[in-house]
């Protein structure tokens, strides 16, 4: 099938750029495995492996992840921090999360432990790239409590779980997707999937409920117009 392109093929790459750029987004706008991924280009004609779709996934999908981070609004100084445990090769890994309260996700990390320490790792990585909150909320893990008085003194802490039901929702996704790829296979694959996951989502997945139906498409239509300006971005 000859497809037509708008744009200048990646070098080394048989299909179009905007082919790879629909395959990663439904990728992560659904939740869809590779094979189902095929199926779906197959339908439009696009004949291509699950294991090619997962090596876009792969390579591409930071590519989006960054480029939704560098033109984000600036967030929101009232953070919801949690952990979640996913287990990985038998091991017990933790995913450290923070939204806004916006409920756009800030960042993830994945860690081993779930202590002082990875809460100051996570907590020193979030200030440096957003600076320091004025509202940090949090459940009442003790491992939080002195990292956030000695990194971000003038900060309101509440812990109460309770207040951080916005955060709490947003690992239903995590766990959705888990669940389909059979659990992760390591810690970096985890790391490397859910960052990009997350941002993709934060601008495909708008509060619905908060939105009338003419303002939840002209956001989608706003997502669509700058996945068309990332994907023109992209390079081999």
């Amino acid at each position: 099938m000859n497809i037509p392109s708008t744009m200048p093929r990646l070098k080394g790459y048989r299909f179009p750029r905007e082919v790879i750029a629909y395959a990663v987004w439904a990728y992560h706008r659904f939740a869809l495995s590779t094979a189902d991924a095929e199926d779906l280009l197959a339908a439009r004609g696009v004949v291509v492996s699950r294991e090619t779709i997962r090596k876009w996934v792969n390579r591409f999908g930071a590519h989006f992840a960054g480029c939704i981070r560098r033109d984000r609004p600036d967030a929101v100084d009232k953070w919801h921090l949690d952990e979640v445990v996913i287990p990985i090769n038998g091991r017990k890994y933790w995913l450290w999360r923070a939204v806004d309260a916006s409920g756009d996700v800030l960042d993830i990390l994945v860690q081993a432990q779930r202590n002082a320490k990875a809460a100051r790792r996570f907590l020193a990585r979030l200030i440096n790239r957003f600076g320091e909150a004025r509202v940090v909320i949090t459940d009442k893990l003790r491992s939080y409590f002195k990292p956030i008085r000695d990194l971000v003194p003038r900060a309101d802490h509440r812990a109460h779980k309770g207040l951080n039901n916005m955060i709490e929702g947003s690992h239903r996704p995590t766990r959705k997707r888990e669940k389909l790829m059979g659990r992760f296979k390591s810690p970096q694959q985890a790391q490397r999937f859910l960052a990009a996951h997350d941002q993709i989502n934060t601008v495909f997945r708008p509060r619905r409920f908060q939105l009338s139906a003419i303002s939840y498409r002209h956001a989608r239509a706003d997502a669509f117009d700058l996945w068309q300006s990332y994907t023109a971005e992209m390079t081999a």
